[in-house]
């Protein structure tokens, strides 16, 4: 069956254009006007992704974004007419997986949507792997569970259990906490990070890994400033901080 997607977006034209485009691709697309009924209107379809537009009547698609955070399981592609960084700080920050700035380009929009719906289908058959330019990775093929100092991340049930607490992540948030713990000890480039978890090249200005980055360490309650799980570093990227009973 073909991915479904929801188009929340009031501008008709937009929206249309961007539903044409998209079946013409093969997705199932609907399309939804209003803001204060979005919620309705995803439990109603169910869609596999979410293209939110910001300004919205009824309720912003940030807004939008929080609320349904907490169930909804799917993927979350904010798009707005601002080109504020800190708009797609916000919408990354509550748990969006990826950002596009209006005017919309299709083939890019399209190359974004294919990026993250890859990763439902890597959950469904865990023997599908992306190309990553990460040489020589210390933990099997088949390593399924990591352990480090209070920190249980567990990629065959998807779950997270810090200190034996069960924390809730995003998609896109354990893609990459699986990435960085299971190259624990290894340096790992924006690049490297930036194709394994969008599936796209880095273009070099695009902030959302460091957004991640910075909600991951909240969840794990990590100071930046003095960092036990994951460190900045300076001009290269990022290090999973290994304790020495790490297994």
């Amino acid at each position: 069956m073909n991915d479904k997607i929801l188009i929340i977006e009031d501008d008709e034209r937009l929206a249309n254009l961007v539903q044409a485009y998209l079946v013409r691709h093969d997705y199932q697309v609907e399309w939804h006007d209003q803001g204060d009924t979005a919620e309705e209107a995803i439990v109603k379809i169910k869609p596999d992704l979410i293209i939110l537009d910001v300004m919205l009547p009824g309720k912003s698609g940030f807004d939008i974004c929080r609320d349904i955070r907490t169930w909804f399981t799917g993927f979350i592609l904010i798009m707005t007419a601002s080109e504020d960084n800190i708009d797609e700080i916000v919408g990354l920050e509550l748990g969006a997986d990826d950002y596009l700035a209006k005017p919309i380009e299709p083939r890019l929009l399209l190359a974004r949507v294919r990026a993250l719906l890859r990763r439902k289908q890597l959950e469904i058959d865990p023997s599908i792997s992306y190309p990553i330019s990460i040489v020589s990775p210390e933990i099997p093929d088949n390593e399924v569970l990591l352990s480090f100092d209070g920190l249980i991340v567990n990629n065959e049930n998807r779950k997270v259990i810090l200190n034996g607490q069960e924390i809730d992540f995003t998609t896109a948030e354990f893609d990459l906490l699986w990435l960085l713990a299971s190259h624990a000890g290894q340096i790992l480039s924006r690049d490297d990070i930036f194709s394994q978890v969008r599936g796209i090249d880095f273009d070099g200005s695009d902030r959302s890994i460091d957004a991640r980055v910075s909600r991951l360490r909240r969840k794990l309650l990590d100071d930046p400033d003095n960092p036990r799980r994951i460190k900045t570093v300076r001009g290269k990227g990022y290090l999973f901080l290994c304790e020495e009973d790490n297994h």
